[in-house]
């Protein structure tokens, strides 16, 4: 997931969207890029996902990820998934300087102020590295297995991710917010200790026009974004139209987006054959596999450039995919 600074070590075939812009105004764009990983936590285990982590710390990503589901998202949602936020507390044991957070969590999973004390909880546990990412939710299957209330559709939803946002606000600011609903509730809050950081940032996972860019121009430190190119840039000029609307500086809000499952090896025909294993692990997702919803989930073909290892390794660890990003919203 692009954000900022890019890692040391080669980036053949990695392209900007800077057509008519000279080599040098190129490299001092890229000045401003930093790289995060996003990590999948399904169809693995503990020991794999730890290492990678510790490599993503190591290597010098400047952020890491995994997701907040229940039921695996690519491929067979039969499969095997470890839970978000305890992924993240095991990270934060782990790693030393890498940001971490969720690339998004589930509104709906839990109350808002829980959520605000766990991030709390995970800045102390990382040192002052926690951010806290969250969304409306989208994976129904895994609602209505665990329980959990769906909503009637998106509108609901990005209603209750609404009521949420200032509770979580609040809390990690030290304000001890008061909440009357009608879906969330809270009264005078405290959360002590308080985050490590003066303002733990909060990213909003979506790209809504109408209502969530709105909550990011009021609420949000980061916002997550996808769909290509052209999407971001639509989804670019509205955003700074809400932040306008609410007079806030469009420039206090950091964007990011995600750029697909990337394999690097030293040649073509090897970055495909990697790439086929991984989705082939996870969940038979690129043989088109239905889960029990019905839905449909593969992943796209590899690439069809060429990258030069920047590592020069194959362990596993620097096979799993770790730049996806999910997001949420309407």
């Amino acid at each position: 997931m692009a954000r900022c600074r890019r890692p040391a070590g080669p980036f053949r075939g990695v392209r900007l969207a800077a057509a008519g812009r000279s080599p040098t105004a190129i490299l001092k764009a890229m000045d401003t890029i930093k790289f995060g990983a996003l990590c999948w936590n399904q169809y693995t285990d503990w020991p794999s996902l730890r290492e990678a982590g510790i490599r993503a710390d190591r290597l010098g990503y400047d952020t890491l990820w995994t997701w907040d589901h229940l039921y695996p998202i690519v491929g067979d949602s039969r499969g095997p998934i470890l839970e978000g936020w305890l992924v993240l507390a095991g990270w934060a044991a782990a790693t030393e300087r890498v940001r971490i957070g969720l690339m998004v969590g589930a509104n709906t999973f839990r109350n808002p102020a829980l959520v605000a004390k766990m991030a709390t909880t995970l800045d102390h546990l990382s040192g002052g590295r926690a951010i806290l990412g969250i969304g409306a939710a989208w994976f129904e299957e895994e609602h209505v297995a665990f329980g959990i209330e769906f909503g009637s559709g998106p509108p609901e939803r990005l209603r209750w991710l609404g009521e949420a946002l200032p509770i979580m606000r609040g809390m990690l600011d030290g304000t001890e917010p008061t909440a009357t609903g009608p879906r969330y509730t809270s009264r005078a809050t405290r959360n002590l200790p308080p985050p490590i950081q003066a303002h733990l940032p909060l990213l909003i996972g979506g790209g809504g026009e109408r209502v969530t860019l709105k909550l990011v121009a009021r609420w949000a430190d980061m916002n997550n974004v996808g769909g290509g190119i052209e999407s971001v840039r639509r989804k670019e000029a509205i955003l700074r139209q809400h932040c306008e609307a609410v007079g806030r500086d469009h420039r206090e809000i950091e964007r990011t987006t995600g750029i697909g499952a990337v394999v690097i090896r030293d040649s073509r025909a090897e970055a495909e054959r990697v790439f086929r294993a991984i989705f082939e692990h996870n969940g038979r997702a690129g043989s088109g596999r239905i889960s029990r919803s019905g839905r449909r989930r593969t992943w796209p073909r590899c690439s069809r450039r060429t990258w030069r290892s920047a590592t020069g390794t194959s362990s596993p660890a620097s096979r799993r995919p770790t730049t996806r990003s999910r997001w949420s919203g309407s």
